[in-house]
């Protein structure tokens, strides 16, 4: 099966899952306590922050958010949708192959990555680990979580792939250490960790 197409993302699925109150699957507040928790992670650990990228910026929840906790750090806003670029001037890119001649300090990579096939999942994953030399966040459905009826799938964009969590955590696990709660840390920074703040095994 094929990934996503860039003929999905128009005004009308953003009308969708973002704007229309009785459809929407983005909840602000949500994303303000998510980017609330991951930056002050992130402080805690003492991780330097000048440069954030967010693949996938949808509408741009996170840039407020990085604003408040990274004053001087700059934001690049990357989306697949044309739509979106058009609308708040993003710089159009795919999480598969996106490419920086500089690293960035965080990636935020949030309900993205389940629209991608196997084949290009696993290239994604790759690039996040090399697109990030500090921290990464990451957000997707499992399959795991369907199982499980976390996922409202009244709600949720029946086209979305149900990997499971394995596949995610091996292709990240190459270049990044799992934290827990989302957050990833770049194994070329060198932060002290106990080894209880390490979700899995290094």
């Amino acid at each position: 099966m094929k990934s996503a197409s860039d003929q999905w993302f128009d005004e009308a699925y953003y009308q969708r899952y973002y704007f229309d109150k009785k459809t929407s699957v983005v909840d602000p507040g949500h994303v303000e306590r998510l980017g609330n928790f991951v930056c002050s992670y992130l402080k805690y650990l003492r991780v330097p922050v000048t440069r954030v990228l967010d693949v996938g910026c949808g509408i741009g929840l996170w840039r407020e958010i990085v604003a408040k906790h990274f004053p001087d750090a700059s934001y690049q806003g990357v989306e697949f949708s044309e739509y979106l670029c058009e609308r708040f001037g993003w710089e159009r890119g795919s999480v598969v192959d996106y490419a920086s001649a500089e690293p960035f300090d965080l990636v935020i990579c949030q309900a993205v990555l389940s629209y991608l096939s196997p084949a290009d999942l696993k290239l994604a994953l790759h690039n996040l680990g090399r697109l990030s030399r500090g921290a990464l966040y990451v957000e997707a459905a499992t399959r795991e979580d369907y199982e499980r009826d976390i996922i409202d799938d009244a709600l949720a964009d029946p086209r979305l792939f149900r990997h499971r969590a394995e596949l995610y955590r091996r292709g990240l696990q190459e270049g990044l250490i799992d934290l827990g709660g989302g957050v990833w840390l770049s194994r070329k920074l060198d932060v002290p960790l106990f080894e209880l703040e390490c979700a899995g095994s290094r």
